[in-house]
C-alpha cells in the first residue's frame, strides 16, 4: 500500500514538473510581434547614440538610410535591397538623399506597401527625430528581418523614404517611378495598398487617418486621386478585434471625422491613386495654433507655456510658443521623452507592431481596401 502511495505521489510531482516546464516554455517564448517590437526599440537607440539628428540631405540621412539598412536588412534577410537615388534643392541648394526598399512576394496579386520617412528636423533646437520618425523607421527594419522568415499571402514592400521634411520629395521620386513603370519596385505589381508610419509614438492618442475627400493641393492631376477610407476602416476592424488602442479622431472644421492633410508620405500615393492608411499619435482634441489639425501632440503641462487644460488650448494663445509639441522640438528626444511619459514609446510601439501583425496575417484581402 505504501508503495502503491508513493508511485502516485511520484507521478503527480512529474506531471507538476512538466507542466510548470512547459507554462516556462511557454511564457519565455515570445510571439514575433513582440519580438519585432523588442528589437526596434533596440534599433532605435542605436540610431540615437549611432547617428541623431537627420536633416534631408545630410551625411547622418545618408548613414541611417544605408549603413541600417545594410546591418538589417541586406545582411539578414537574404532579400535585394533596392535603392533610388534623390536629388532636391532647397533655398537654392541642391542635395542628395535617397529611397531604401526591400519587397517580400506572396501568393496572390495583391501588393502593400508600409512607408516610413528616415529623415528629421528641427536639429537646431535640440530634436534627435525619436518620435518623428526614428522609431517608425527602427520598426521597419526589424520588421524586414521577421518577414523574410514568413510565408506571405500578400507581398510587401518596406521602404524608408529621404526627405520628407522638406517637401516630401522621397515619396514624390517613388510614386511618379511607379506611375512610370508599374513594376518599378523589383517587379512587384503595381501596389494595392500603401500604409504610412509618421510618428506612430509620443502623442497622446494613437489614430489611423484616411486621405481627405478633396484632392490635395499637391497632386499632379486629380483624376487619378484615391480618397478611399478602405485601408484606414480595415485597420481600425483589425485593431477593434484585437482590442488596440486606436481611434479615429471626430469630425474638426477642415477635417472630416478620420481624415488628415498632404503633410506626410502617404499623400503621393493618393495622388497616384493608391489608397492609403497613415499611422500616427497626436491629440487631435487640442485646440492648438491653428485650430484641431493634430499638430499639438500632448497635454503634458511641461510642453506648454502655459496650459488651460480643462479647455484643452494655451492660457494666452497670443503668447504661447510651445503648443504641445514634441516632434520638431528638443522634447523630441529619448531621455525627455522617457521622462514625461515613462513607457509610452514601447507601449504605444507594441501596439502598432501588433495592428501590423495581425493585419498581415489576417484574413483580410487586399482587395477590399483597393477600392
Amino acid at each position: 500500500m505504501t508503495r502503491i502511495v508513493f508511485l502516485v505521489q511520484l507521478l503527480v510531482v512529474t506531471q507538476l514538473l512538466f507542466s510548470s516546464f512547459s507554462l516556462a516554455q511557454t511564457v519565455s517564448t515570445p510571439s514575433p510581434s513582440a519580438q519585432v517590437s523588442a528589437q526596434s526599440w533596440q534599433i532605435l537607440q542605436e540610431i540615437v547614440s549611432d547617428v541623431g539628428a537627420r536633416p534631408a540631405g545630410s551625411a547622418n540621412e545618408r548613414r541611417l538610410l544605408h549603413d541600417f539598412t545594410n546591418r538589417y536588412w541586406s545582411q539578414s534577410t537574404g532579400v535585394p535591397v533596392n535603392s533610388q537615388p534623390v536629388t532636391f534643392s532647397v533655398s537654392g541648394s541642391e542635395k542628395r538623399s535617397a529611397n531604401v526598399w526591400l519587397t517580400f512576394p506572396g501568393k496572390s496579386g495583391e501588393h502593400l506597401v508600409i512607408g516610413a520617412h528616415a529623415d528629421s528636423t528641427g536639429e537646431d533646437e535640440g530634436s534627435q527625430g525619436v518620435t518623428d520618425n526614428g522609431i517608425a523607421v527602427a520598426l521597419l527594419l526589424a520588421l524586414g528581418q521577421q518577414l523574410s522568415t514568413m510565408e506571405l499571402k500578400d507581398s510587401v514592400t518596406l521602404v524608408l523614404f529621404g526627405a520628407e521634411e522638406v517637401g516630401l520629395f522621397g515619396s514624390q521620386a517613388f510614386t511618379t517611378a511607379l506611375k512610370n513603370d508599374s513594376r518599378f519596385l523589383t517587379g512587384a505589381p503595381f501596389p494595392t495598398a500603401m500604409i504610412n508610419l509618421d510618428t506612430i509614438a509620443g502623442g497622446d492618442h494613437l489614430y489611423i487617418h484616411s486621405p481627405t475627400k478633396k484632392p490635395y493641393k499637391h497632386c499632379d492631376k486629380v483624376d487619378n486621386y484615391n480618397s478611399s477610407a478602405s485601408v484606414r476602416d480595415v485597420l481600425m476592424s483589425v485593431a477593434r478585434a484585437n482590442s488596440l488602442p486606436f481611434r479615429l479622431h471626430p469630425a474638426y472644421p477642415g477635417y472630416s471625422q478620420g481624415e488628415t492633410g498632404e503633410w506626410s508620405d502617404h499623400a503621393p500615393f493618393a495622388c497616384a491613386g493608391i489608397p492609403v492608411g497613415y499611422i500616427e499619435a497626436t491629440n487631435f482634441s487640442i485646440n492648438g495654433r491653428d485650430g484641431f489639425d493634430g499638430y499639438s501632440q500632448s497635454l503634458h503641462p511641461s510642453l506648454w507655456d502655459c496650459l488651460n487644460r480643462s479647455e484643452k488650448t494655451a492660457c494666452n494663445p497670443e503668447q504661447e510658443q510651445r503648443w504641445g509639441y514634441i516632434w520638431h522640438t528638443d522634447a523630441d528626444r529619448l531621455e525627455k521623452l522617457n521622462q514625461l511619459y515613462p513607457e509610452r514609446l514601447q507601449t504605444q510601439l507594441n501596439a502598432v507592431t501588433e495592428l501590423l501583425f495581425n493585419f498581415l496575417t489576417s484574413d483580410q484581402s487586399l482587395r477590399s481596401t483597393s477600392n
